[in-house]
């Protein structure tokens, strides 16, 4: 029979290489490594790319099973892990809000944070703790259903380049400030959003997007802009009393515009698209 042992050439690969290897598994499978040898027992706990998808749910169809099972694993896996945390995704519609999370995002935020993408089920939104604002070198952020009070003490995210907010319950003036407060945002995201009456200053932002029922929307500085989408659904009462019809006022703060993509109920028109 061939002798098959030899020298083991993965696993004295460079810890950068093996770490770019992990983070392309699923976060289950990269730390189930662990039980492959004894030089494998804690590389994956230095990955700085942390995403629990669809692919970390236990087989169940027990939402408290699913909850249980998540919620434990995310827990132990963040008392393991050594080293900073760059990204951090949950992309899961079992996961309903709960305590743990907040200890999560305390967690985070003392591990240099950059990347960070919450998008939890259907239910009660998650309030974001006041620890979440300390998430000082924050480049990306997406939170779908939660809830958003910044403190008189925050003074923005002064790394963050892009914003996407779904689903999100903050007042007109937190998302006001908030945009105004992230000096170098290029991209943002705002959906599902209700009687917001809107005013962006960004003098950085390129990409814009815009979905729900808006009052009012102005663009002020914000001369890099280079693609707008909004889709609007506006009620006869806002009709009469908004100026959002205006698109000469509307689009004059954008004189670098090459891209506008529209939805917007009151107009009959379903949908268009211009390049300018």
């Amino acid at each position: 029979m061939d002798d098959f042992s030899g020298p083991d050439l993965i696993s004295d690969l460079p810890q950068s290489i093996i770490e770019t290897i992990l983070i392309q598994l699923p976060i289950r499978d990269a730390v189930r490594t662990s039980i492959l040898s004894r030089k494998w027992r804690y590389k994956w706990s230095t990955i700085t790319q942390l995403v629990f998808d669809e692919k970390c749910y236990p087989n169940s169809t027990d939402r408290e099973v699913v909850q249980k099972s998540v919620v434990e694993f995310i827990t132990r896996l963040l008392f393991l892990h050594q080293g900073p945390i760059h990204k951090f995704q949950i992309v899961n519609t079992s996961l309903q809000t709960c305590p743990a999370i907040n200890q999560w995002i305390l967690f985070l935020s003392r591990n240099d944070l950059k990347d960070l993408d919450l998008e939890l089920g259907e239910g009660e939104f998650f309030r974001m703790p006041s620890c979440f604002f300390s998430c000082e070198k924050l480049t990306r952020l997406e939170l779908s259903r939660c809830e958003l009070y910044p403190p008189a003490s925050f003074k923005g995210f002064s790394y963050l380049k892009c914003l996407n907010l779904h689903q999100v319950l903050i007042s007109p003036e937190a998302i006001e400030s908030l945009i105004s407060s992230c000096p170098l945002l290029e991209n943002l995201s705002l959906s599902y959003f209700d009687c917001l009456a809107l005013t962006v200053r960004a003098p950085n932002l390129k990409y814009l997007c815009l979905e729900g029922e808006f009052k009012e929307i102005c663009l002020v500085d914000t001369p890099l802009l280079v693609e707008l989408s909004v889709a609007m659904y506006m009620t006869d009462e806002h009709m009469e009393q908004s100026s959002t019809c205006n698109f000469v006022k509307f689009l004059g703060g954008v004189p670098n515009l090459e891209r506008l993509v529209g939805l917007i109920d009151f107009t009959k028109v379903t949908f268009c698209s211009y390049y300018l």
